[in-house]
């Protein structure tokens, strides 16, 4: 699975779950009207949002951790310059071959620091996901909070 399959999988994954927590039922239990369910809900929601610091009509962007830097292939750059020279002091000593030995660490550094960097987004990535569900349950939480305690039952 390439990095952008798992990007797509994990943004979709997000979505779902921010579809799954949203989702309240508030029922009226002490013969409130509409209008006044309506302002109720309105006040509980500006309640909460001040309550968990988050507000779900206006979710904050995911934070932007700061990335290494990395060429177009994927790569640090220096990783192949790295493993080359390793390459060619582990081939000489094998062999007698360095140019073998350098081409060969090049490839293997390339590959390892591609894996790295692609390990190193997605962990990025979950932490991102899991901020934002912690708000959305916070938010949750305290607009349950304050309608429970306006006489409404929620599920």
């Amino acid at each position: 699975m390439t990095t952008t399959h798992i990007r797509t999988a994990m943004a979709v994954g997000a979505a779902f779950v921010g579809c799954a927590l949203a989702q309240q039922f508030v029922y009226p239990a002490k013969g409130q009207t509409p209008d006044q369910q309506k302002k109720d809900e309105a006040a509980c929601h500006q309640w909460a949002v001040e309550q968990s610091k988050y507000d779900p009509a206006n979710p904050p962007p995911p934070p932007q951790a700061a990335k290494p830097p990395t060429t177009p292939t994927g790569t640090t750059p220096g990783a192949g310059l790295k493993g080359a020279a390793a390459g060619a002091v582990v081939g000489e000593i094998a062999g007698g071959n360095a140019s073998s030995g350098a081409a060969a660490g090049a490839v293997v550094a390339r590959s390892a620091s591609r894996r790295k960097n692609a390990a190193a987004e997605q962990q990025g990535q979950q932490q991102a996901s899991q901020q934002q569900q912690a708000g959305q349950q916070a938010y949750q939480k305290a607009r349950a909070a304050c309608l429970e305690g306006k006489g409404y039952t929620i599920k």
